[in-house]
Protein backbone atom coordinates (compact mmCIF):
# COMPACT_ATOMS: atom_id res chain seq x y z
CA UNK A 1 0.00 0.00 0.00
CA UNK A 2 1.01 3.67 -0.60
CA UNK A 3 3.34 5.24 1.97
CA UNK A 4 1.87 8.91 2.98
CA UNK A 5 4.36 11.53 3.86
CA UNK A 6 3.59 13.42 6.57
CA UNK A 7 4.63 17.07 7.59
CA UNK A 8 3.89 18.76 10.87
CA UNK A 9 3.39 22.08 12.49
CA UNK A 10 5.94 21.22 14.73
CA UNK A 11 9.38 22.16 14.22
CA UNK A 12 9.04 23.33 11.06
CA UNK A 13 12.18 24.94 10.68
CA UNK A 14 14.88 21.68 9.37
CA UNK A 15 11.99 19.26 10.81
CA UNK A 16 11.90 15.64 10.07
CA UNK A 17 8.97 13.94 8.08
CA UNK A 18 7.97 10.79 8.00
CA UNK A 19 6.51 8.13 6.11
CA UNK A 20 3.53 6.19 7.75
CA UNK A 21 3.68 2.04 7.85
CA UNK A 22 1.69 0.03 5.44
CA UNK A 23 -1.57 -1.66 6.56
CA UNK A 24 -2.31 -5.40 6.70
CA UNK A 25 -2.50 -6.45 2.70
CA UNK A 26 -4.86 -9.77 2.57
CA UNK A 27 -1.90 -11.95 3.55
CA UNK A 28 0.84 -11.57 4.48
CA UNK A 29 2.24 -15.06 5.44
CA UNK A 30 0.95 -18.16 7.49
CA UNK A 31 1.63 -18.42 11.36
CA UNK A 32 3.78 -21.00 11.94
CA UNK A 33 2.12 -21.34 15.18
CA UNK A 34 -1.29 -22.65 13.75
CA UNK A 35 -0.52 -23.14 9.77
CA UNK A 36 -3.57 -20.15 9.54
CA UNK A 37 -3.04 -17.68 7.04
CA UNK A 38 -3.19 -14.12 8.85
CA UNK A 39 -5.84 -11.43 7.67
CA UNK A 40 -8.48 -13.94 6.77
CA UNK A 41 -11.80 -13.20 7.92
CA UNK A 42 -12.71 -16.84 6.81
CA UNK A 43 -10.15 -17.43 9.60
CA UNK A 44 -11.09 -15.69 12.02
CA UNK A 45 -9.59 -12.77 11.05
CA UNK A 46 -6.49 -12.00 13.13
CA UNK A 47 -5.06 -8.61 11.98
CA UNK A 48 -1.09 -8.63 11.05
CA UNK A 49 0.37 -5.46 9.72
CA UNK A 50 2.57 -4.95 6.65
CA UNK A 51 5.16 -3.68 8.83
CA UNK A 52 8.09 -1.63 7.19
CA UNK A 53 9.44 0.08 10.30
CA UNK A 54 9.26 2.49 12.68
CA UNK A 55 9.77 6.01 10.94
CA UNK A 56 11.54 8.77 12.36
CA UNK A 57 9.15 11.68 13.57
CA UNK A 58 8.74 15.37 13.39
CA UNK A 59 12.49 17.38 14.55
CA UNK A 60 13.46 13.88 15.57
CA UNK A 61 17.50 12.55 14.31
CA UNK A 62 18.00 8.56 14.94
CA UNK A 63 20.79 8.07 17.57
CA UNK A 64 22.20 4.56 17.28
CA UNK A 65 23.15 2.84 20.49
CA UNK A 66 25.71 1.13 21.99
CA UNK A 67 28.27 1.06 24.76
CA UNK A 68 30.25 3.79 26.16
CA UNK A 69 32.21 5.37 29.37
CA UNK A 70 29.94 7.29 31.19
CA UNK A 71 30.39 9.68 33.42
CA UNK A 72 32.88 12.68 34.60
CA UNK A 73 36.22 11.76 32.56
CA UNK A 74 37.46 14.86 32.40
CA UNK A 75 38.99 16.75 35.64
CA UNK A 76 36.23 17.24 38.28
CA UNK A 77 37.32 20.23 39.57
CA UNK A 78 34.47 20.63 42.36
CA UNK A 79 35.76 17.00 43.90
CA UNK A 80 32.16 16.04 44.54
CA UNK A 81 32.85 12.31 42.73
CA UNK A 82 29.21 12.26 41.82
CA UNK A 83 29.74 10.69 38.38
CA UNK A 84 32.37 8.05 38.57
CA UNK A 85 33.04 6.59 34.94
CA UNK A 86 31.60 3.44 34.32
CA UNK A 87 31.03 1.13 30.87
CA UNK A 88 27.21 1.35 29.98
CA UNK A 89 24.91 0.41 27.00
CA UNK A 90 22.02 2.40 25.38
CA UNK A 91 19.88 1.22 23.24
CA UNK A 92 19.07 2.76 19.80
CA UNK A 93 16.69 6.14 20.66
CA UNK A 94 15.56 9.28 18.59
CA UNK A 95 16.21 12.82 20.16
CA UNK A 96 15.23 15.96 18.74
CA UNK A 97 18.13 17.74 16.79
CA UNK A 98 17.45 20.79 18.78
CA UNK A 99 16.04 22.10 21.99
CA UNK A 100 12.56 22.71 22.31
CA UNK A 101 12.03 26.60 21.12
CA UNK A 102 9.45 29.37 22.31
CA UNK A 103 7.35 29.27 19.02
CA UNK A 104 6.60 25.73 19.72
CA UNK A 105 5.97 26.14 23.04
CA UNK A 106 3.98 28.68 22.48
CA UNK A 107 1.70 26.18 20.07
CA UNK A 108 1.55 24.03 23.00
CA UNK A 109 -0.08 26.95 25.19
CA UNK A 110 -1.97 27.82 22.54
CA UNK A 111 -3.38 24.76 22.21
CA UNK A 112 -4.22 23.95 26.15
CA UNK A 113 -6.23 27.44 25.59
CA UNK A 114 -8.19 26.29 22.86
CA UNK A 115 -9.28 22.94 24.52
CA UNK A 116 -9.63 23.72 27.81
CA UNK A 117 -9.41 27.74 28.08
CA UNK A 118 -13.32 28.21 29.08
CA UNK A 119 -13.39 25.86 31.74
CA UNK A 120 -10.10 24.93 33.19
CA UNK A 121 -7.93 28.19 32.83
CA UNK A 122 -5.79 26.68 36.03
CA UNK A 123 -4.44 24.09 33.33
CA UNK A 124 -3.27 26.91 31.30
CA UNK A 125 -1.61 28.70 33.96
CA UNK A 126 0.42 25.55 35.13
CA UNK A 127 2.06 24.99 31.88
CA UNK A 128 3.23 28.85 31.17
CA UNK A 129 7.25 29.56 31.70
CA UNK A 130 7.97 31.08 34.76
CA UNK A 131 9.26 34.41 32.90
CA UNK A 132 10.40 36.11 36.39
CA UNK A 133 13.11 33.42 35.44
CA UNK A 134 15.56 36.37 33.88
CA UNK A 135 15.00 38.62 36.83
CA UNK A 136 18.23 39.17 38.82
CA UNK A 137 18.93 41.66 41.59
CA UNK A 138 21.74 43.97 40.20
CA UNK A 139 20.44 43.30 36.43
CA UNK A 140 18.37 45.13 34.27
CA UNK A 141 16.50 42.25 32.54
CA UNK A 142 12.81 43.39 32.49
CA UNK A 143 12.75 43.47 28.77
CA UNK A 144 13.56 39.76 28.62
CA UNK A 145 10.87 39.53 31.41
CA UNK A 146 8.14 40.79 29.00
CA UNK A 147 9.50 39.82 25.79
CA UNK A 148 11.38 37.07 25.55
CA UNK A 149 8.97 34.53 25.41
CA UNK A 150 5.94 36.35 23.37
CA UNK A 151 7.72 38.18 20.46
CA UNK A 152 8.37 36.63 17.13
CA UNK A 153 12.07 38.14 17.43
CA UNK A 154 12.53 35.12 19.56
CA UNK A 155 10.82 32.63 17.92
CA UNK A 156 13.69 30.44 17.04
CA UNK A 157 15.41 30.72 20.62
CA UNK A 158 14.93 27.76 23.50
CA UNK A 159 12.34 27.84 26.01
CA UNK A 160 13.53 28.69 29.23
CA UNK A 161 12.05 28.74 32.75
CA UNK A 162 10.02 25.64 32.37
CA UNK A 163 10.58 23.32 35.06
CA UNK A 164 10.24 19.64 35.17
CA UNK A 165 6.77 18.67 35.30
CA UNK A 166 6.17 21.21 32.61
CA UNK A 167 8.27 19.78 30.34
CA UNK A 168 7.00 16.08 31.17
CA UNK A 169 3.41 17.64 30.55
CA UNK A 170 4.70 18.77 26.53
CA UNK A 171 6.16 15.49 25.54
CA UNK A 172 2.90 13.88 26.09
CA UNK A 173 0.83 16.57 24.21
CA UNK A 174 3.36 16.51 21.48
CA UNK A 175 2.83 12.66 21.11
CA UNK A 176 -0.73 12.84 20.93
CA UNK A 177 -0.68 15.51 18.09
CA UNK A 178 1.87 14.23 15.99
CA UNK A 179 -0.41 10.48 15.92
CA UNK A 180 -3.52 12.15 15.54
CA UNK A 181 -1.95 14.11 12.52
CA UNK A 182 -0.66 10.34 11.45
CA UNK A 183 -4.49 9.35 11.72
CA UNK A 184 -5.52 12.87 9.76
CA UNK A 185 -3.23 11.93 6.93
CA UNK A 186 -4.02 8.37 6.26
CA UNK A 187 -7.70 8.95 6.48
CA UNK A 188 -8.39 7.31 9.64
CA UNK A 189 -9.44 10.30 11.38
CA UNK A 190 -10.92 13.70 10.04
CA UNK A 191 -9.86 17.16 11.17
CA UNK A 192 -11.43 18.55 14.68
CA UNK A 193 -10.81 21.80 15.09
CA UNK A 194 -13.11 21.84 17.94
CA UNK A 195 -11.83 19.44 20.80
CA UNK A 196 -12.92 20.72 24.13
CA UNK A 197 -11.95 19.10 27.55
CA UNK A 198 -12.99 15.59 27.58
CA UNK A 199 -13.47 15.73 23.59
CA UNK A 200 -9.91 15.45 23.06
CA UNK A 201 -7.80 12.75 21.55
CA UNK A 202 -5.03 11.22 22.99
CA UNK A 203 -3.62 8.12 21.92
CA UNK A 204 -4.32 5.75 24.51
CA UNK A 205 -8.05 7.01 24.58
CA UNK A 206 -8.23 6.79 20.37
CA UNK A 207 -6.58 2.88 21.07
CA UNK A 208 -8.26 1.78 23.74
CA UNK A 209 -11.81 3.35 21.98
CA UNK A 210 -12.56 5.89 24.39
CA UNK A 211 -12.07 8.32 21.73
CA UNK A 212 -14.10 7.77 18.35
CA UNK A 213 -14.00 12.07 16.71
CA UNK A 214 -15.00 11.58 13.34
CA UNK A 215 -13.89 8.90 11.16
CA UNK A 216 -12.28 9.68 7.94
CA UNK A 217 -12.74 7.71 4.90
CA UNK A 218 -10.33 5.57 4.98
CA UNK A 219 -11.28 4.11 8.49
CA UNK A 220 -9.61 0.51 9.33
CA UNK A 221 -11.47 -2.56 8.12
CA UNK A 222 -12.29 -4.82 11.20
CA UNK A 223 -11.53 -8.62 10.10
CA UNK A 224 -13.04 -10.10 13.13
CA UNK A 225 -16.50 -11.65 11.25
CA UNK A 226 -18.33 -10.44 14.70
CA UNK A 227 -17.29 -7.01 14.53
CA UNK A 228 -19.39 -4.29 13.88
CA UNK A 229 -16.90 -3.88 10.39
CA UNK A 230 -14.78 -0.92 10.93
CA UNK A 231 -12.66 -0.15 13.93
CA UNK A 232 -9.94 1.99 15.26
CA UNK A 233 -5.94 2.00 15.00
CA UNK A 234 -4.30 -0.13 16.72
CA UNK A 235 -0.29 -0.09 17.97
CA UNK A 236 0.00 -3.41 16.00
CA UNK A 237 -1.29 -1.56 12.67
CA UNK A 238 1.81 0.00 12.88
CA UNK A 239 1.28 3.33 11.77
CA UNK A 240 1.33 4.89 15.57
CA UNK A 241 4.43 6.17 16.94
CA UNK A 242 5.97 5.45 20.84
CA UNK A 243 5.21 8.94 22.66
CA UNK A 244 8.02 11.35 23.02
CA UNK A 245 9.40 11.91 26.17
CA UNK A 246 12.40 13.46 28.07
CA UNK A 247 15.83 11.37 27.55
CA UNK A 248 17.43 9.83 30.58
CA UNK A 249 20.66 11.00 31.44
CA UNK A 250 22.69 8.41 29.83
CA UNK A 251 21.26 8.87 26.68
CA UNK A 252 21.77 12.71 26.73
CA UNK A 253 24.99 12.20 27.57
CA UNK A 254 25.67 9.51 25.16
CA UNK A 255 24.48 11.25 21.96
CA UNK A 256 26.35 14.38 23.29
CA UNK A 257 29.32 12.48 22.90
CA UNK A 258 28.89 11.64 19.43
CA UNK A 259 31.55 9.00 19.25
CA UNK A 260 30.27 7.71 16.39
CA UNK A 261 32.18 9.90 14.28
CA UNK A 262 35.40 8.09 16.74
CA UNK A 263 34.80 4.81 14.92
CA UNK A 264 37.22 3.87 12.21
CA UNK A 265 34.93 1.83 10.12
CA UNK A 266 31.54 2.40 10.14
CA UNK A 267 29.12 -0.66 9.36
CA UNK A 268 28.10 -0.10 5.85
CA UNK A 269 25.74 -2.21 3.67
CA UNK A 270 29.15 -3.48 2.07
CA UNK A 271 31.18 -4.32 5.57
CA UNK A 272 30.95 -5.01 9.37
CA UNK A 273 32.11 -2.38 11.43
CA UNK A 274 34.65 -2.05 13.69
CA UNK A 275 34.06 -2.49 17.12
CA UNK A 276 36.24 0.57 18.28
CA UNK A 277 36.42 4.10 19.16
CA UNK A 278 39.87 5.43 18.98
CA UNK A 279 39.56 8.50 20.84
CA UNK A 280 36.98 10.18 23.52
CA UNK A 281 35.42 13.54 22.98
CA UNK A 282 35.84 16.18 25.36
CA UNK A 283 33.01 18.68 23.67
CA UNK A 284 30.88 17.49 21.56
CA UNK A 285 31.64 18.74 17.83
CA UNK A 286 34.63 15.98 17.46
CA UNK A 287 37.84 14.89 18.95
CA UNK A 288 39.16 17.18 15.53
CA UNK A 289 38.08 20.23 17.69
CA UNK A 290 38.54 19.64 20.94
CA UNK A 291 38.84 22.97 21.60
CA UNK A 292 36.14 25.57 22.11
CA UNK A 293 37.13 27.25 18.29
CA UNK A 294 37.08 26.42 15.14
CA UNK A 295 40.59 25.52 14.33
CA UNK A 296 40.60 24.53 10.45
CA UNK A 297 42.20 27.60 8.29
CA UNK A 298 39.38 28.79 6.53
CA UNK A 299 36.49 31.70 7.19
CA UNK A 300 35.52 30.58 10.41
CA UNK A 301 39.13 29.96 11.74
CA UNK A 302 38.46 31.06 15.16
CA UNK A 303 34.82 30.90 16.01
CA UNK A 304 33.45 29.67 18.77
CA UNK A 305 31.97 26.33 18.59
CA UNK A 306 29.19 26.81 21.43
CA UNK A 307 27.23 29.68 23.16
CA UNK A 308 29.13 29.96 26.67
CA UNK A 309 30.44 32.25 29.07
CA UNK A 310 34.55 32.63 28.30
CA UNK A 311 35.22 34.53 31.94
CA UNK A 312 33.87 36.70 34.22
CA UNK A 313 31.93 39.45 32.52
CA UNK A 314 32.94 38.02 29.41
CA UNK A 315 29.47 37.02 27.08
CA UNK A 316 29.89 37.34 23.59
CA UNK A 317 33.38 39.22 23.55
CA UNK A 318 33.69 42.97 21.70
CA UNK A 319 32.52 45.17 19.46
CA UNK A 320 33.62 44.86 16.29
CA UNK A 321 34.94 40.48 17.25
CA UNK A 322 31.77 38.84 19.10
CA UNK A 323 33.41 35.48 19.95
CA UNK A 324 30.12 33.68 19.79
CA UNK A 325 27.99 36.10 18.14
CA UNK A 326 25.21 35.61 21.55
CA UNK A 327 24.09 37.77 24.07
CA UNK A 328 22.12 35.40 25.62
CA UNK A 329 20.51 32.26 24.38
CA UNK A 330 21.28 31.95 20.18
CA UNK A 331 18.28 30.27 17.44
CA UNK A 332 18.13 26.42 17.88
CA UNK A 333 20.12 25.90 14.67
CA UNK A 334 23.01 27.72 15.40
CA UNK A 335 26.75 26.41 15.92
CA UNK A 336 27.59 23.00 14.35
CA UNK A 337 25.80 20.06 14.90
CA UNK A 338 28.00 16.80 16.25
CA UNK A 339 28.12 13.65 14.72
CA UNK A 340 24.80 12.77 15.31
CA UNK A 341 23.65 15.64 13.62
CA UNK A 342 22.21 17.49 17.33
CA UNK A 343 22.55 21.18 17.84
CA UNK A 344 23.35 22.90 21.40
CA UNK A 345 24.69 19.72 22.95
CA UNK A 346 27.27 22.12 24.66
CA UNK A 347 25.93 25.55 25.41
CA UNK A 348 22.89 28.04 24.85
CA UNK A 349 20.56 26.06 27.51
CA UNK A 350 21.22 23.15 29.97
CA UNK A 351 18.79 20.78 29.02
CA UNK A 352 16.29 18.64 31.35
CA UNK A 353 16.51 15.16 31.94
CA UNK A 354 14.14 12.17 33.46
CA UNK A 355 16.64 11.09 35.64
CA UNK A 356 16.50 11.76 39.60
CA UNK A 357 19.38 12.89 41.10
CA UNK A 358 21.98 11.05 43.03
CA UNK A 359 25.76 10.66 43.30
CA UNK A 360 26.88 7.61 41.30
CA UNK A 361 25.67 4.58 43.35
CA UNK A 362 27.60 1.52 42.47
CA UNK A 363 24.01 -0.56 42.04
CA UNK A 364 22.86 0.96 38.82
CA UNK A 365 22.30 -0.88 35.92
CA UNK A 366 25.26 -1.25 33.29
CA UNK A 367 22.24 -1.50 30.40
CA UNK A 368 19.98 1.31 29.83
CA UNK A 369 20.60 3.16 32.90
CA UNK A 370 18.27 5.17 35.09
CA UNK A 371 16.85 6.05 38.31
CA UNK A 372 13.65 7.43 38.70
CA UNK A 373 10.72 4.51 37.46
CA UNK A 374 7.61 4.86 39.32
CA UNK A 375 5.41 2.64 38.25
CA UNK A 376 1.46 2.72 37.11
CA UNK A 377 -1.12 1.46 35.96
CA UNK A 378 -4.42 2.12 33.89
CA UNK A 379 -7.69 1.71 36.35
CA UNK A 380 -9.96 -0.80 35.90
CA UNK A 381 -13.55 -1.58 36.27
CA UNK A 382 -13.34 -4.61 38.64
CA UNK A 383 -16.36 -6.59 37.57
CA UNK A 384 -15.20 -7.13 33.95
CA UNK A 385 -11.77 -5.79 33.79
CA UNK A 386 -12.34 -3.03 31.80
CA UNK A 387 -10.55 0.68 31.36
CA UNK A 388 -12.32 2.98 33.51
CA UNK A 389 -13.71 6.08 31.81
CA UNK A 390 -11.54 8.99 30.68
CA UNK A 391 -11.47 12.13 33.14
CA UNK A 392 -12.88 15.51 32.23
CA UNK A 393 -9.53 16.26 30.92
CA UNK A 394 -10.32 13.22 28.01
CA UNK A 395 -7.32 11.21 29.47
CA UNK A 396 -7.08 7.48 30.88
CA UNK A 397 -7.01 7.55 35.09
CA UNK A 398 -4.09 5.66 36.15
CA UNK A 399 -2.58 4.78 39.72
CA UNK A 400 0.38 3.37 41.24
CA UNK A 401 0.69 -0.32 41.34
CA UNK A 402 0.22 -1.27 44.71
CA UNK A 403 3.12 -3.25 46.94
CA UNK A 404 0.57 -6.16 47.35
CA UNK A 405 1.01 -6.56 43.34
CA UNK A 406 4.14 -6.04 43.28
CA UNK A 407 4.96 -8.89 46.03
CA UNK A 408 3.64 -11.05 43.62
CA UNK A 409 6.04 -11.00 41.23
CA UNK A 410 9.20 -12.63 42.62
CA UNK A 411 11.93 -10.96 39.85
CA UNK A 412 10.82 -7.50 40.90
CA UNK A 413 13.34 -5.12 41.78
CA UNK A 414 12.27 -2.86 44.94
CA UNK A 415 8.92 -3.67 46.61
CA UNK A 416 7.33 -0.36 45.95
CA UNK A 417 6.18 1.12 42.69
CA UNK A 418 8.33 4.63 43.62
CA UNK A 419 11.74 3.62 42.86
CA UNK A 420 13.28 6.84 42.85
CA UNK A 421 15.42 6.37 46.11
CA UNK A 422 15.91 2.52 45.03
CA UNK A 423 18.98 1.83 47.16
CA UNK A 424 20.31 5.47 47.05
CA UNK A 425 22.79 4.97 49.82
CA UNK A 426 20.75 6.63 52.74
CA UNK A 427 18.81 3.75 54.30
CA UNK A 428 21.65 3.00 56.69
CA UNK A 429 21.42 4.48 60.55
CA UNK A 430 24.35 6.84 59.44
CA UNK A 431 22.79 9.19 56.98
CA UNK A 432 19.45 9.64 55.91
CA UNK A 433 18.66 12.39 53.17
CA UNK A 434 16.21 15.04 55.16
CA UNK A 435 15.10 17.58 52.24
CA UNK A 436 16.09 21.13 53.83
CA UNK A 437 17.65 20.07 57.06
CA UNK A 438 21.43 18.06 55.87
CA UNK A 439 20.44 18.44 51.51
CA UNK A 440 19.28 19.48 48.64
CA UNK A 441 18.55 16.06 47.34
CA UNK A 442 15.27 15.12 47.29
CA UNK A 443 13.40 12.35 45.69
CA UNK A 444 11.82 15.50 43.05
CA UNK A 445 15.95 16.68 42.74
CA UNK A 446 15.76 16.16 38.65
CA UNK A 447 19.54 15.78 36.52
CA UNK A 448 19.87 18.55 33.89
CA UNK A 449 22.85 18.53 31.73
CA UNK A 450 25.09 20.54 29.39
CA UNK A 451 26.03 24.09 29.81
CA UNK A 452 23.84 26.91 28.84
CA UNK A 453 24.88 30.62 27.63
CA UNK A 454 25.69 32.05 31.37
CA UNK A 455 28.48 29.10 32.44
CA UNK A 456 32.18 28.59 31.62
CA UNK A 457 33.34 25.98 28.82
CA UNK A 458 34.27 22.96 31.99
CA UNK A 459 29.86 22.57 31.66
CA UNK A 460 30.17 21.51 28.20
CA UNK A 461 32.15 18.54 28.96
CA UNK A 462 28.55 15.73 28.95
CA UNK A 463 30.05 14.38 31.86
CA UNK A 464 29.20 16.94 34.16
CA UNK A 465 25.47 16.91 35.99
CA UNK A 466 23.83 18.99 38.25
CA UNK A 467 20.35 19.09 39.71
CA UNK A 468 17.69 21.21 40.56
CA UNK A 469 13.97 20.61 42.29
CA UNK A 470 11.45 19.31 39.55
CA UNK A 471 9.17 22.39 40.37
CA UNK A 472 12.00 25.02 39.54
CA UNK A 473 12.90 26.55 36.59
CA UNK A 474 15.70 28.53 35.46
CA UNK A 475 16.90 31.25 32.65
CA UNK A 476 19.53 28.71 31.50
CA UNK A 477 17.58 25.90 31.33
CA UNK A 478 15.77 24.10 28.79
CA UNK A 479 14.99 20.82 27.09
CA UNK A 480 14.75 18.53 24.19
CA UNK A 481 12.67 15.35 23.60
CA UNK A 482 13.57 11.68 22.65
CA UNK A 483 11.59 8.97 21.52
CA UNK A 484 12.06 4.54 21.92
CA UNK A 485 13.17 3.20 18.88
CA UNK A 486 11.35 -0.13 18.24
CA UNK A 487 12.63 -3.19 16.48
CA UNK A 488 15.92 -2.82 14.57
CA UNK A 489 18.82 -0.99 16.50
CA UNK A 490 20.54 0.32 13.18
CA UNK A 491 18.03 2.67 11.68
CA UNK A 492 17.20 0.71 8.67
CA UNK A 493 13.93 -0.75 8.64
CA UNK A 494 15.07 -3.11 5.84
CA UNK A 495 18.00 -4.46 8.44
CA UNK A 496 16.39 -7.05 11.08
CA UNK A 497 18.07 -7.26 14.35
CA UNK A 498 20.71 -10.67 15.20
CA UNK A 499 22.69 -11.78 13.05
CA UNK A 500 22.19 -14.01 10.29
CA UNK A 501 24.09 -17.35 7.84
CA UNK A 502 23.07 -19.14 5.00
CA UNK A 503 20.37 -19.25 2.46
CA UNK A 504 18.24 -18.93 5.21
CA UNK A 505 19.80 -16.46 7.25
CA UNK A 506 17.23 -13.54 8.07
CA UNK A 507 14.01 -15.12 6.80
CA UNK A 508 10.88 -12.96 7.96
CA UNK A 509 8.55 -14.81 10.45
CA UNK A 510 5.60 -15.77 8.45
CA UNK A 511 7.39 -16.01 4.95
Amino acid sequence: MKRTLVGVSLFCIGAATFLSACSSKKSVGVSRATGWEYNDPRLGGFDVANYPGQQTGPGLTFVEGGRFTMGQTEEDLSIERNNIPRTVSVSSFYMDETEVANIHYREYIYWLGRTYGSDYPEIIKNALPDTSCWRRALSYNEPLVQYYFRTAAYDYYPVVGVNWYQANEFCKWRSDRVNEQILIKNGFLRRNPNQVNEDEFTSETYTNGQYEGTPGRGRKRDLDPQSSGKRNLRYSDGYLLPNYRLPTEAEWEYAALGNIANNPERETKRRRGEEVITDRNSYPWGVKDNNVRWGLRNQYQGQFLGNFKRGKGDAMGVAGGLNDNADITAPIFSYAPNAYGLYNMAGNVSEWVLDTYRPYTSDLNDFRPFRGNEYETYKRIAEDNSLDEKDSLGHLTTRKVTNEEIASKEIFDGNTADLRDYNDGDSSSQFTYNYGTNTLISNDAKIYKGASWNDRAYWMSPGTRRFMQAKQSSATVGFRCAMDRLGSPNGQNDEKPGNYFGKKGGKRPGK
